[in-house]
């Protein structure tokens, strides 16, 4: 059986906008989809088939995992195409397919990209009908009705590994969660990598990345129920109306410190980024990675909470060669933390930590969103202060984005949450709406 795990092209038209010397250029519309928490589409200079370095590009991780995972389990040859990364178009993607006659495609999907997407699958199964087409990813939550619509043998919710081989040993229709043990985990084979697509991937921030960077994680999961968070609710857990268990495994430092030293050794990356939903959730995973990482010897980065180890790590961090940390603060308003996102953050105890992570030598990045259901225009501009006031090297700031399975989900389909008090997609001014960055165009006007 061959067996092709894609991350298919997802293009999107020409934006026109001023250029630097006041002339108008077209921009190409390209879309980021696996490996992205909230798939979003963004502007490029360079049109399909030309790669140009240097804009935001993430790992595919369900899908790098996953791969060699039915690789191992499934008596499978699989090939590992991830097209965003390649920038290749539609045609050349097509082409890809026809020539190979594979016997299944596995296609990870979220509301964002899913109208392009739907539409690919109709076309591939026009091209080769034989081909079985598995869909993964957010968009699982709708599964049921996914099968009823389209030519799809089997939809896998959640992270898909087990789920992905059970469908190539010949189960179909909706498959559910069946989500890896620690012990599964920590015993699978490490993701995918070659050498076509590893040194594709970049996430400039925070500031300091030296290039090329690994994208690993060393968890997954995340405990906390922010309304709007994609993975914890969809594929490490099923908990779309933030009333569930949500728990967190951790990758081994024995697996983590070969894992590394094999993809080092192998494509020679000069740092690593660990894109965990919450890198530094308790001080000894914190302790143990920056073990590993002091044997790796590179520099390295992570995403963090402000809030989930101890002060004094963040300088056990810098020792052991972290440049930096990407920090969710989401909003700068207090009422809008505990209400709409809970997030369960003190936006006082963040300031405090971004202070500290300054003092022993690290960049801050943050990030921030706007737009949340019931939040109104003066606690937007309340985020916008409290960002401004931190001393952030480099910030992100998006829309509120609404993907199937999460809690802001659930809530406009249904009704009031009780853990969100505060959240209403019925406020007045509220927009809906599933790409963050066409969202926070719509609103960025209002902010200044």
């Amino acid at each position: 059986m061959h067996v092709l795990f894609s991350n298919p092209p997802w293009w999107d038209g020409t934006q026109r906008v001023a250029g630097a010397d006041g002339q108008n250029i077209d921009l190409h519309v390209a879309g980021v989809r696996a490996g992205s928490r909230w798939p979003f589409t963004m502007t490029l200079r360079e049109p399909p088939d030309q790669f140009g370095y240097g804009a935001y590009l993430p790992y595919p991780f369900f899908m790098g995992y996953a791969a060699t995972y039915a690789a191992q389990h499934a008596d499978a040859r699989v090939t590992f195409r991830d097209s965003i990364a390649l920038r290749e178009s539609y045609d050349s993607y097509l082409a890809f397919v026809l020539a190979a006659q594979f016997d299944a495609i596995v296609i990870e999907s979220a509301s964002p990209s899913w109208p392009h997407d739907e539409a690919l699958i109709r076309v591939l199964d026009r091209i080769a009908p034989r081909t079985r087409i598995v869909v993964t990813g957010p968009i699982a939550s709708k599964g049921e009705d996914l099968l009823r619509r389209l030519p799809i043998h089997a939809c896998v919710r959640g992270e898909y590994e087990k789920g992905v081989v059970r469908a190539l040993r010949g189960e179909s229709g909706m498959i559910d969660f069946d989500l890896l043990t620690p012990e599964e985990m920590n015993a699978a084979p490490f993701p995918y990598f070659d050498a076509l697509h590893a040194h594709r991937y970049l996430d400039s921030n925070p500031r300091g990345v030296q290039v090329p960077q690994a994208q690993v994680w060393s968890s997954r999961g995340c405990p906390y129920k922010c309304i709007f968070c994609v993975w914890p609710a969809t594929m490490t857990g099923n908990d779309p109306d933030g009333t569930g268990k949500r728990t967190v495994r951790h990758y081994s430092a024995e697996y983590m410190e070969a894992f590394l030293s094999e993809i080092v050794g192998r494509y020679g990356f000069r740092s690593v980024y660990f894109d965990d939903d919450t890198f530094n959730l308790g001080s000894r995973h914190v302790e143990r990675m920056c073990a590993v990482m002091r044997k790796i010897g590179l520099p390295w980065a992570a995403m963090c909470r402000a809030d989930t180890s101890a002060m004094e790590l963040w300088r056990e961090m810098k020792d052991s060669g972290c440049y930096g940390v990407k920090i969710g603060f989401e909003s700068g308003s207090q009422t809008v933390i505990d209400t709409i996102v809970n997030k369960r953050l003190d936006l006082m105890q963040a300031r405090e930590a971004v202070a500290e992570i300054k003092r022993v030598g690290m960049t801050v990045h943050g990030t921030f969103t706007y737009g949340l259901p019931g939040e109104t225009h003066e606690q937007m501009l309340e985020t916008r202060r409290y960002a401004e006031s931190l001393g952030l090297d480099t910030r992100q700031e998006s829309g509120c984005a609404e993907i199937e399975g999460t809690p802001l989900h659930t809530l406009a389909q249904g009704g009031p949450l009780p853990r969100y008090s505060g959240a209403r997609t019925d406020a007045a001014g509220y927009v809906r709406g599933v790409d963050g960055r066409i969202k926070y165009e719509q609103l960025a006007s209002s902010l200044g």
